[in-house]
């Protein structure tokens, strides 16, 4: 019997990368601290109604996307892996402990390396359930959005005291 191999394809994944003028530390207290998730988790002119967090492995997220015409999109999830000021994993597979979703439809991989001189290369993986997902997660416009949303978290970090 032969073991099968992983799959290594990329044709459900969606990545950015970017080197961030901030640090780990701040990059990812801005990812885990809802006070500061409100600031930029979405792209403007769209807003965060709300944020919750329970930033441990199996711990639930609630985060409530606010539209310009004011609708409102809630997304739950629950964390898988959490390395502080390293990495975050988290998936919508779940709405909170492990209580299936209705549609999952992608799992987050953040992480937060040191790039010298206080700055941090960034890398954001969305891992979809399907092609499919991924095909429609890009044309909602996951690069442009997830672009701007991380020069909005560079501001907040770069913002933060010690």
């Amino acid at each position: 019997m032969t073991t099968p191999k992983p799959d290594t394809s990329t044709d459900r994944e969606l990545v950015l990368t970017r080197v961030l003028d901030a640090p780990r530390d701040k990059l990812f207290r801005a990812w885990t601290e809802p006070e500061l998730i409100r600031q930029w988790f979405a792209p403007k002119p769209w807003t965060i109604a709300s944020a919750e967090t329970d930033v441990r492995p199996g711990g639930a997220s609630r985060i409530v996307m606010r539209s310009p015409e004011g609708e409102d999109f809630p997304s739950r999830g629950v964390y898988l892996e959490v390395v502080e000021n390293t990495k975050l994993v988290f998936t919508d597979a779940y709405s909170e402990a492990w209580t299936p979703s209705e549609k999952p439809f992608f799992t987050a991989i953040v992480t937060f390396e040191d790039a010298g001189d206080g700055k941090t290369k960034y890398t954001a993986r969305a891992r979809h359930w399907t092609v499919a997902d991924r095909e429609a997660h890009e044309k909602m416009g996951f690069h442009e959005g997830w672009g701007q949303c991380a020069d909005q978290l560079e501001e907040v970090a770069r913002n933060l005291g010690d």
